[in-house]
């Protein structure tokens, strides 16, 4: 082959550093941000935390500090501030005869020999101390609450305490460890008295299916109240037995659950009271009596911790108009630390004027680039505001359809854009915390040739539902008429889904009796 010249045309797009951190930073969550800002001040000694009012950040502070006279930070730096406001920096730089007074007084604190019996650790305290105003009471009430035992752990607690032979014990261990979380029997007492059989070592004697049922009927007995049931119907059973006898309906509950449970799980109530022979108001008052019951008594004790949703934007309403603002505690408040920007050089060349340099380029970068997605992100929620000012008025039912499409028109960005900025970001309204993208959903066509949101029907059907009699229950064709009367044209498959994702059952479930 034979090499030659060729002259093409094409764009292409660089994405600079500076670029490729404000994107990164612009599509994490809350938590995520707040454990990049500290990761970030763990890294860079020219970032660090600032406190009070002197810790604001004033641009012109920010301009008295010295910076390097390289020509690619120069560039850099006016790039990257073309769409942004100047961060600031302290006005004020460490004051050194200060910082002497005070290390002198330090120093004065300090013996000059310790007593030999003393150890260190009593004089002065090790490890860093804890931020916060709250006591130790309320330390302790956290971590505690916090860090929950697991319901084997519980089980194992209780089984120390009970009077056992070594070889019940042994069987007992077997079927704690068999326990699932929600509290039930994993397995059948033939498969755990074949497994006890295989363990030659800790077993002499081969075990029979009744000494198994025996230590099972023990462990029953412990709390939580119906755990260790081999099935639903002897879970309930258990927590049945230990309710007083002249508990009203009992007798009748213990029947129902023993007997017909099938038949109260399918709603057949005509079966139900013809079996039990009850009346329909008798009836009701057996199953609400099952209906305090707990069909999965483990959960009482392995509990999944609290997660707890942290709001990004505040909408209020104020003197007739609405306001959106930004968290101010969803971050630390962050700033370049003066003292050591100072020491930056323009002229000088060595290696730690470079190392300085370096960081001071890459604190300012990250400065701009948190005050970039607060921006995007408070101007995306105002625009949010504006155009749902339907839903924050009158609720749900007042949705407007919006896409990402349409937000980004409005802010002049790209739709991937507004599609991070919405993604895991929260606003708290007067009507709860939803996520930004709770407010874009698809339309519906009305008769009278305008949109419905998706949002707004599943209002509407969730409104009728609840509204509508326990005895006969709306169905989904009966929902789509109710629909078609306001003038809103959905399909019955469409009702389906839409409730369904509502965790509404079918009319049949939702059948009560009055």
């Amino acid at each position: 082959m034979k090499p030659s010249l060729q002259l093409k045309l094409g764009q292409q797009l660089t994405m600079t550093p500076q670029l490729q951190q404000a994107i990164r930073l612009l599509q994490l969550s809350t938590l995520d941000l707040q454990a990049e800002i500290q990761e970030a001040l763990e890294s860079n000694p020219m970032l660090e935390i600032s406190e009070g009012e002197d810790g604001a950040q004033d641009t012109e502070a920010s301009s008295d500090v010295s910076e390097p006279s390289d020509p690619e930070f120069n560039s850099a730096k006016e790039s990257t501030e073309t769409n942004l406001q100047e961060l600031n920096t302290p006005e004020t730089s460490p004051d050194n005869n200060q910082s002497n007074e005070m290390d002198s007084d330090w120093n004065n604190d300090i013996p000059d020999d310790l007593p030999v019996d003393t150890n260190w650790d009593d004089i002065y305290t090790s490890g860093p101390a804890s931020s916060g105003s709250g006591s130790d009471e309320d330390r302790d009430y956290e971590r505690g609450d916090s860090t929950g035992e697991s319901l084997q752990e519980h089980l194992l607690w209780q089984l120390n305490l009970t009077p056992m032979s070594d070889r019940d014990r042994v069987i007992a261990l077997s079927i704690i460890d068999d326990i699932e979380p929600s509290g039930m029997l994993g397995n059948p007492i033939g498969d755990i008295a074949e497994g006890l059989n295989q363990e030659q070592e800790m077993l002499e004697d081969p075990v029979e299916l009744d000494e198994v049922l025996a230590v099972l009927h023990r462990i029953q007995q412990f709390d939580p109240v119906g755990v260790a049931g081999q099935d639903l119907a002897e879970c309930l059973l258990i927590q049945l037995r230990t309710l007083p006898t002249t508990t009203p309906f009992l007798d009748a509950a213990k029947l129902i659950v023993k007997d017909h449970l099938a038949l109260l799980g399918n709603r057949d109530y005509k079966q139900l009271m013809r079996r039990c022979k009850l009346k329909e108001a008798e009836l009701a008052e057996v199953i609400g009596l099952i209906q305090t019951l707990n069909p999965r008594p483990g959960e009482q004790i392995a509990q999944a911790d609290t997660e707890y949703v942290v709001p990004d934007v505040f909408v209020s309403k104020k003197q007739d108009r609405w306001l959106v603002e930004l968290n101010p505690d969803i971050a630390p408040k962050i700033r370049i630390n003066a003292g050591y920007a100072s020491l930056v050089k323009r002229a000088d060349t060595s290696p730690d004027n470079n190392f300085m340099r370096d960081h001071l380029q890459e604190a300012r970068w990250f400065l701009k680039s948190l005050q970039s997605r607060n921006e995007t992100l408070l101007k995306v929620a105002s625009c949010i505001v504006e155009k749902q000012m339907g839903f924050f008025e009158s609720g749900p039912e007042a949705m407007r359809p919006m896409v990402l499409h349409d937000i980004a028109e409005e802010v002049g960005m790209h739709e991937s854009t507004i599609s991070r900025v919405t993604t895991q970001k929260y606003m708290h309204t007067p009507r709860g915390i939803f996520e930004l993208k709770y407010f874009f959903s698809s339309h519906v066509s009305t008769d009278a040739g305008g949109e419905c949101s998706s949002t707004a029907i599943r209002a509407i059907i969730k409104k009728l539902v609840a509204a509508e009699n326990p005895k006969k229950p709306l169905s989904d064709s009966k929902i789509t008429t109710l629909l078609e009367e306001q003038g809103i044209q959905v399909a019955r498959r469409t009702i389906a889904k839409y409730r369904e994702s509502l965790g509404i059952a079918a009319s049949n479930e939702r059948k009560r009796l009055i």
